[in-house]
């Protein structure tokens, strides 16, 4: 039993002291290879703890490297865009002056729910309130809203709310949310007649989103070359 304990409180610190010369980040923030790195201490720090028969150094040595290669692959990219961009690669624009780019979106694997979530998350219902949105190398999204969204309170203005609603789903990729349709008081005659408006059929449309007033915002699929 002593012994298992003195290898935890070796690798622990081991493994703490190799966290703390890669630096302070959250894990949230990690670039890829820091990413890959931490998994990597994780799982050879594991095998020590809980193989006795395995000496220490097997997982002292491979630790250390992987932490030596980290500290090298940074002061690297500190130097080299090329190699940084190579490494960790570069943010990528998915939003211009509300305007979502389907295309980017597209080659970085995000759908468009998941980037309205992540608008959602930084209290942002309506995508044409964004200026610019990115998603970081580390896989967060950065948003500036335009300067005339910013935050205002309506008791502040003395003005009173033309909605009581936020800006929510009532399409998402083909499929109708008929509770949102119902919360903001709308049917589904309502929402088949905003469609056909835009002459967009259902199976067409990535996003369709409103509230209680009659605005709306549509994302429908980009129309191929050649068609009207």
């Amino acid at each position: 039993m002593s012994v298992l304990v003195l290898r935890t409180v070796v690798i622990y610190l081991s493994v703490l002291f190799s966290m703390r010369i890669m630096g302070k980040r959250q894990l949230g923030e990690l670039q890829p290879g820091e990413l890959v790195s931490t998994i990597l201490i994780s799982n050879l720090a594991s095998i020590s703890i809980e193989s006795i028969d395995v000496p220490i150094t097997y997982s002292l040595l491979p630790l250390f490297l992987i932490t030596g290669i980290e500290l090298i692959s940074s002061a690297i990219s500190l130097k080299s865009r090329r190699f940084a961009l190579l490494v960790q690669g570069q943010p990528k624009t998915v939003i211009r002056d509300g305007q979502i780019d389907l295309n980017t979106l597209k080659k970085l694997r995000v759908s468009t729910p998941d980037l309205l979530s992540a608008l959602r998350a930084k209290d942002i219902f309506d995508p044409r309130q964004v200026s610019c949105a990115i998603i970081e190398t580390n896989g967060s999204l950065s948003v500036a809203k335009k300067p005339e969204e910013e935050t205002v309170t309506l008791q502040n203005l003395s003005l009173s709310a033309a909605s009581t609603k936020a800006f929510v789903p009532f399409v998402l990729e083909g499929k109708v949310n008929r509770q949102n349709l119902q919360w903001c008081g709308k049917s589904e005659d309502w929402l088949r007649k905003q469609l056909t408006d835009r002459v967009t059929p259902l199976c067409d449309v990535i996003a369709f989103l409103g509230n209680d007033t009659d605005e709306c915002y549509l994302v429908r699929v980009p129309q191929q070359e050649g068609h009207e």
